[in-house]
C-alpha cells in the first residue's frame, strides 16, 4: 500500500477507534472539513506539519502513525499496558484517572 492510500486509511481507522467524526477531527486539529475530506478522499497528501496536527489530535507520534502494527514505540511493558487500558476508557473514566494521576504528582 502506498502512502497515498495509507494516510487516509490510517486517519479513518484512528477516527473510528476514537469515535471522531470528520467535523470533530476538524475542530481538534483546526483544519477545515474540506481539507480533511480531501486527504481522506486521496485528493491531497498532507504535509508533515498537517500530519503532526492530526497525530496530536489522536495523541500519537508520527512514528506511531506510520508503525505497521500501531504499536507504541520505545515503551516499557508497563507503559504499554497503561496505554492499552487508557484506550479502553470512556471520556469520564479518563478524566477520573487523570485527576488521580495528577494527585499522585503533588
Amino acid at each position: 500500500m502506498g502512502v497515498e492510500e495509507y494516510i487516509p486509511d490510517r486517519i479513518a481507522g484512528l477516527s473510528e477507534k476514537r469515535g471522531y467524526t470528520k467535523y470533530r477531527l476538524s475542530q481538534i486539529t483546526g483544519m477545515t472539513q474540506t481539507a480533511l475530506g480531501n486527504i481522506l478522499s486521496q485528493k491531497s497528501i498532507p504535509i508533515i506539519l498537517t500530519l503532526e496536527r492530526i497525530c496530536d489530535a489522536f495523541n500519537i507520534t508520527l512514528a506511531q502513525f506510520f508503525s505497521e502494527d500501531g504499536s507504541r514505540l520505545d515503551l516499557t511493558d508497563e507503559q504499554s499496558e497503561i496505554l492499552e487500558v487508557w484506550d479502553g476508557l470512556d471520556v469520564k473514566e479518563k478524566e477520573i484517572l487523570l485527576s488521580f494521576i495528577r494527585s499522585l504528582k503533588k
